[in-house]
């Protein structure tokens, strides 16, 4: 949940800011003279997003490959991929 309020009210009310930001989905759009400035969000949604850019960065194209797993599933074609219990069991961390 958006919240807008400006920095000055932010500043008086930090503390209330700070523990409702706890909740999910919920930050705050901080303004000064009516546009935004900064926003205010928890440190675990924050730390999400970090390490969503990040992946997006490092697969740029991530979206597509899985849109063509999802096709391949659906088509049968799986059968091209290794699972994730083959690649353990190859390795030796699985007995077969």
């Amino acid at each position: 949940m958006q919240n807008i309020i400006s920095i000055t009210q932010a500043r008086n009310d930090i503390f209330k800011i700070a523990d409702k930001v706890q909740k999910g989905n919920t930050y705050y759009t901080l303004t000064e003279h009516g546009r935004a400035k900064a926003v205010i969000m928890s440190a675990e949604e924050f730390d999400s997003w970090v390490e969503t850019m990040e992946v997006m960065r490092d697969i740029p194209d991530l979206k597509k490959d899985i849109e063509e797993v999802e096709r391949d599933l659906k088509s049968g074609a799986y059968k091209k991929y290794t699972t994730l219990e083959e690649i353990l069991a190859k390795e030796g961390f699985v007995k077969n």
